[in-house]
C-alpha cells in the first residue's frame, strides 16, 4: 500500500512539473484576423497560424516544429511573454513603397538555455527568429529545425534546382512547378515559394539572412501535406571551375554555421495574402531586415537604365567597325545611351580574361580609363562585370583601383551557393563596395533576403528565370487534349504573370527586359545571337513598370532600337524608382495589371499569359487634374505579328465624362504600357 501511495505521489509530481514546463499562448495579428497559438514543451517549440475558429480551412500552418540545435546547449525550461503592439514608420529609398507604415504584436519566447525566439504577426503575415543570450564564446549550429505543415494537400508553387547530381548549387534560376504538395519531387526546392490554402496563399519567405546559411526546402516528413527547411553544410574545401575561375565547394563540415558570442538569427516569414493582388505589395522581407549600414551622404546611390551588351550578343549592325569586345563598340554603347538619357552601359563578360581570375587587369583591346572619361563627357557611368569570388580575392585593391578610375560598380556573377561563407561574402562586398561608393547588381545568386535595406548600394539581385532564358529555350512536342502540339518547353507568357506575385514579394528583380525581336508561340525560336522573346511587343513593354528593378537593362542592341524609336523613346523615359506602387487587378499565372506613382505622375502596366483576354482598368486612383497620355497597346495584328502595336497620344482632363473603368485588350502574350503625365 504503501508502494502504491509513493508511486502516485510521484506520477502526480511529474504531471505537475510537465505541466509547470508545458507552456501555450496565442496572439493575433492587430487586425486581430490572424492568430498564432505557440506551444512550448521541453525543448520542444511548435506554432499554428490560423484565422476564425481552429479548423480545416482556416488553417495556414499547423503544429509547425521549430528549433535551433547548438552544439552543447542542453534543454531548459521555456517563459512566454505577453503579446505588445509595436508601431513602425519606414523610409525605403528605392524600395516599391518610398515610405510606409507597419505594426505587429510581438512574443517572445525565452529559455534558460539562452536560445531564445521572437514571434511577430503582420496584418499580412507572421515571421520568427532565433536570438541567444548565453551562448559560449564560440559555437556552432549543427541543425535548425524549420517545419511547414498545412495541414491539408494544397497547391504550391515549388522551383527547383535545376542541377540533380548537386541539388545545392545553382542559379537560383527555374519556372514555378503547380502541383499538390503530395506530389513534392524529393528535389532541392529554393525559396519564396507559395502554398494556396484556399482563403488565403501562403509564401514562405526569409530576410536579414547574415553570415548564416540560407533556406532550401525539401518534402515534409509528417505528411504529404507538408515542406521543411534544408540547410547548405558549412563547406570545408573548396575548387575553382577552369573558364571563369569560379569557385565552388568539394567538402563540408558536419555542422551548418558557427560563430562566437550572442546574436539574432534570420527571420523566417509566413506572408499570407486573402488576395492575389497583396501579392507583389508586400514589404515583410524588407521591414524585418536590419537597417541601413551606409553612413552620411548615400546621393552616389544611383538607379537607373542600362545599355546592355551579353543578351544581344554584342550585336550591331550597319556599322563600319567590327562589333565585340573592344573600345568601339563601347563609345557606341555609350553614344546610344547618352542620347536616350540612360545612366549605365555594362561592361559584361570577357573585359578581362575570365580564365586569369584576375579583373585587375584589363585586355589589350580596351582602354577602360579612356572609356572611362568617354562615358564621363557623355553623362554615362560604367558598370563591370566580375566573379563573386573573383571580386572577393581583390577585394580591396579592386575597389580602390576603380572607383578612383570613375566605375560605378559592379554586376557580380556565379554565386551559385547558399552556405554560410557564401552569405558572409555578400556583406563583405557590398560593404567594401559601400566604403566606395560602388553600387552593385548581383547575379547567380539566391533571392534577396534584406540586404537591399542593410546596404542600399545593392540595387538588383537576379534569383529569376530571367529572359536571358529564352536564347536557349527549345521547342518540344506535347501531347494536350489528344493532339500533338509543338510548342517552347519553357513557358515565358505564364512566368512573366507568376513570378511578380512570389518572388516579388522577396525584393529586386534583374529579368533585362527590352527585347524588340517579338514571336508569338508559333513562331518562337532558340536563337544565341539575334534571341528572340515570347510574346508581343508590349508585353516587353510592361515590364519596365511590372517589375520591382531599380537598376534595368535595355537588352536589346543599339541599332535594333534605332529603328524602333517610338516604343524606344517611350521605354528610355520610364523612371526606374516610383513613389508607390499598386496592384490593380491580377490573378497569379493568368495577368496583373500594375500602377506606379512618382511625383504627380503615373504609370500603369499589364501583362496576360498566352491567352488573350479583354480587361478593365480601374483609374479613380487619378486625382482631378490635366494629364498627357501616352499608351502603347497590342496591335490588331498581334496575335499574329508579335511587334505590332498601337500607339495612343492625348490630353486628358479629370473628370471627364467616361466611366472610371477602360477595357484594354490584350493580345495572346500580350500586354499593354502608359504613361500619365500630370501638367
Amino acid at each position: 500500500m504503501k508502494r502504491i501511495f509513493l508511486a502516485t505521489i510521484a506520477a502526480a509530481f511529474t504531471l505537475c512539473m510537465q505541466a509547470q514546463n508545458a507552456l501555450k499562448t496565442t496572439f493575433s495579428s492587430p487586425d486581430g484576423i490572424l492568430k498564432v497559438m505557440i506551444q512550448a514543451e521541453g525543448n520542444d517549440v511548435k506554432y499554428t497560424i490560423y484565422e476564425g475558429e481552429l479548423t480545416d480551412g482556416n488553417i495556414y500552418a499547423l503544429d509547425n516544429n521549430i528549433a535551433l540545435n547548438i552544439e552543447g546547449i542542453k534543454e531548459g525550461k521555456y517563459t512566454i511573454s505577453t503579446p505588445k503592439l509595436i508601431k513602425e514608420h519606414f523610409d525605403a529609398p528605392n524600395y516599391k513603397q518610398a515610405s510606409f507604415d507597419s505594426e505587429y504584436n510581438t512574443v517572445t519566447v525565452k529559455n534558460k538555455n539562452g536560445v531564445n525566439i521572437e514571434f511577430r504577426a503582420y496584418n499580412s503575415g507572421v515571421a520568427y527568429r532565433f536570438f541567444t543570450t548565453s551562448t559560449k564564446k564560440e559555437w556552432k549550429v549543427l541543425n535548425e529545425v524549420a517545419e511547414f505543415n498545412f495541414g491539408k494537400d494544397r497547391t504550391a508553387y515549388i522551383s527547383y534546382s535545376t542541377n540533380p547530381s548537386n541539388p545545392k548549387a545553382m542559379a537560383f534560376q527555374a519556372t514555378y512547378d503547380v502541383a499538390p504538395l503530395s506530389q513534392t519531387k524529393n528535389l532541392e526546392a529554393f525559396l519564396p515559394a507559395t502554398v494556396d490554402c484556399g482563403k488565403a496563399k501562403v509564401t514562405i519567405l526569409e530576410t536579414d539572412v547574415e553570415n548564416y546559411p540560407g533556406i532550401f526546402l525539401l518534402p515534409g516528413t509528417k505528411s504529404n501535406s507538408s515542406l521543411r527547411a534544408d540547410f547548405a553544410k558549412h563547406p570545408k574545401a573548396f575548387d575553382f571551375y577552369p573558364w571563369r575561375v569560379q569557385k565552388y565547394v568539394t567538402e563540408t563540415e558536419d555542422f551548418i554555421a558557427k560563430g562566437t558570442g550572442n546574436r539574432t538569427f534570420p527571420w523566417r516569414i509566413l506572408a499570407i495574402t486573402h488576395d492575389d493582388k497583396e501579392m507583389p505589395t508586400n514589404t515583410l522581407a524588407y521591414e524585418l531586415a536590419s537597417p541601413s549600414r551606409i553612413k552620411g551622404d548615400t546621393s552616389w546611390i544611383k538607379p537607373g537604365k542600362v545599355a546592355w551588351d551579353w543578351w544581344n550578343d554584342w550585336g550591331l549592325s550597319g556599322i563600319d567597325f567590327k562589333a565585340g569586345i573592344n573600345q568601339q563598340t563601347y563609345q557606341y554603347y555609350i553614344d546610344f545611351a547618352a542620347k536616350n538619357k540612360l545612366e549605365y552601359i555594362i561592361l559584361d563578360e570577357g573585359w578581362y580574361d575570365p580564365k586569369s581570375g584576375d579583373m585587375l587587369t584589363v585586355i589589350p583591346d580596351l582602354n577602360l580609363p579612356a572609356l572611362v572619361e568617354y562615358g564621363k563627357r557623355k553623362n554615362v557611368g560604367i558598370i563591370l562585370w566580375t566573379v563573386f569570388n573573383v571580386l572577393d580575392a581583390q577585394l580591396e585593391e579592386a575597389c580602390e583601383k576603380f572607383a578612383a578610375m570613375g566605375i560605378k560598380g559592379f554586376k557580380v556573377d556565379f554565386l551559385d551557393r547558399y552556405d554560410q561563407e557564401a552569405v558572409a561574402m555578400i556583406y563583405r562586398i557590398a560593404e567594401k563596395c559601400a566604403q566606395n561608393q560602388l553600387i552593385l547588381d548581383y547575379h547567380g545568386i539566391f533571392a534577396p533576403q534584406g540586404i537591399n535595406r542593410t546596404y542600399p548600394n545593392v540595387i538588383n539581385f537576379e534569383a529569376v528565370f530571367g529572359m536571358e532564358e529564352t536564347k536557349w529555350t527549345l521547342r518540344a512536342k506535347v501531347q494536350k487534349d489528344g493532339k500533338t502540339i509543338d510548342e517552347p518547353e519553357k513557358d515565358m507568357p505564364l512566368y512573366d504573370v507568376t513570378f511578380p506575385f512570389i518572388r516579388g514579394m522577396a525584393g529586386y528583380v534583374d529579368f533585362t527586359p527590352g527585347g524588340f525581336r517579338n514571336a508569338t508561340k508559333a513562331d518562337f525560336q532558340p536563337i544565341y545571337n539575334n534571341p528572340m522573346t515570347m510574346g508581343t511587343r508590349c508585353h516587353q513593354m510592361a515590364h519596365y513598370i511590372i517589375h520591382d528593378s531599380p537598376l534595368t537593362m535595355l537588352a536589346d542592341n543599339p541599332t535594333t532600337y534605332e529603328k524602333e524609336p517610338e516604343c524606344t523613346d517611350f521605354i528610355a523615359s520610364l523612371p526606374t524608382v516610383y513613389e508607390r506602387m499598386t496592384v490593380l487587378d491580377g490573378k497569379m499565372g493568368e495577368y496583373i495589371i500594375t500602377a506606379r506613382q512618382q511625383g504627380g505622375d503615373w504609370y500603369v502596366a499589364g501583362e496576360t499569359n498566352w491567352e488573350a483576354r479583354d480587361v478593365d482598368v480601374d483609374i479613380s486612383f487619378l486625382p482631378a487634374g490635366t494629364y498627357e497620355v501616352t499608351a502603347f497597346f497590342d496591335g490588331k495584328n498581334a496575335e499574329k505579328v508579335a511587334s505590332d502595336y498601337e500607339v495612343m497620344k492625348q490630353t486628358v482632363t479629370i473628370p471627364y465624362p467616361i466611366h472610371e473603368k477602360i477595357t484594354v485588350h490584350m493580345a495572346s502574350g500580350g500586354g499593354f504600357a502608359a504613361k500619365i503625365i500630370k501638367k
